[in-house]
C-alpha cells in the first residue's frame, strides 16, 4: 500500500495548527481537530511551494514567544 501523502498526482491542502506548524494533507481525509486549511485544493508539488515560502522558522509559535521574552 502506498503512502498518500507521497502521492505525485494527488491533490492537498496545506493545514496550520495554533502553533504555526504547517503539514500536507491528502484532500481526501478529514482535517484532524486543530488543524485549519490555510492553501488549497492544489497539487502536492504547489502545496510544498507554499509550505516552503510561508513556514520559514521551523519553531513553535510558544517557543518563539518564549525565545523573544
Amino acid at each position: 500500500m502506498s503512502n498518500p501523502f507521497d502521492n505525485e498526482d494527488g491533490s492537498f491542502f496545506v493545514l496550520v495548527n495554533d502553533e504555526g506548524q504547517h503539514s500536507l494533507w491528502p484532500t481526501f481525509a478529514e482535517v484532524p481537530a486543530g488543524w485549519t486549511r490555510v492553501h488549497g485544493e492544489a497539487g502536492r508539488q504547489e502545496c510544498l511551494a507554499y509550505v516552503e515560502e510561508n513556514w520559514t522558522d521551523l519553531r513553535p509559535k510558544s517557543l518563539i514567544r518564549e525565545a523573544g521574552a
